[in-house]
């Protein structure tokens, strides 16, 4: 990285990181949410819903550790679509004008927010984590270092998915609308709370929507990458679809979205 590109990418971290430690209902939601979940909704299903075993897991399994993927999928979904509702705030009171001032190309300053959710997400995701691993879920401890790049990964994807809604939505109420519309949906009709195979055997029309929800596949690589699977199948998916989705928010950024 140039040395001329270096202080716009700190200006940009300390931003976001700024802007979110300020925000402490943001900060402790990010938290309780998922945690909420895992100790009230997992809890009452630990002793009734045994998971099979499949890949990643080579016995049984008890559900909060088949769960816990999807809560750290949450993680990331939430704040993505937050960092995003962000964009749309600064387009409001004109503060995207003067972003777009900077000596920097929209595309590096594109990338270097989206580095900065992503590496919020990872650490939010990562609290979550050590609070679970104290609550008792099981989780594989060489899976902390193999499971951090699907985290980011995954991380980073979801915030480009709501970049792009921040590009086509110009009114703050409305983004947080869609906000809801997106992320229940995306949540509940992936494998982030049932395994697939089970989807598939009460409803073809789930496991349908299911297949074709990315968020799936999120869920998906979080779970193998927390199991000693750093790149898999999912994850190298999640790549190639954030170079495609890159190119096009740099088209809808570049062509007057934000003015």
């Amino acid at each position: 990285m140039k040395r001329n590109q270096i202080s716009p990418a700190i200006a940009i971290f300390h931003r976001e990181f700024d802007r979110f430690i300020k925000q402490k209902a943001r900060c402790i939601s990010a938290i309780v949410r998922p945690l909420l979940w895992l100790v009230v909704f997992a809890a009452g299903f630990r002793s009734v819903l045994g998971i099979a075993i499949q890949p990643p897991y080579e016995t049984y399994i008890t559900y909060d550790l088949y769960v816990t993927p999807g809560l750290i999928g949450m993680i990331a979904l939430f704040n993505g679509m937050q960092s995003s509702l962000s964009m749309v705030y600064d387009r409001e009171t004109g503060s995207m004008k003067l972003l777009m001032t900077a000596p920097i190309s929209r595309r590096l300053l594109l990338i270097y927010k989206l580095l900065a959710t992503a590496s919020i997400s990872t650490l939010q995701a990562y609290i979550f984590i050590g609070i679970a691993l104290l609550y008792g879920v099981n989780l594989p401890w060489d899976g902390l270092i193999t499971g951090l790049p699907a985290i980011f990964i995954s991380s980073y994807f979801i915030g480009l998915v709501g970049l792009i809604l921040a590009s086509q939505i110009k009114e703050l109420e409305n983004f947080a609308g869609i906000m809801n519309f997106v992320i229940f949906p995306a949540f509940f009709l992936s494998s982030a709370l049932y395994p697939l195979w089970q989807i598939q055997e009460t409803s073809e029309i789930v496991y349908q929507l299911a297949i074709f929800n990315p968020f799936t596949y999120v869920v998906e690589s979080i779970r193998f990458g927390l199991h000693d699977t750093t790149i898999t199948e999912s994850t190298f998916g999640l790549i190639l679809a954030s170079l495609l989705l890159s190119l096009i928010v740099h088209r809808l950024f570049t062509y007057g979205q934000t003015r």
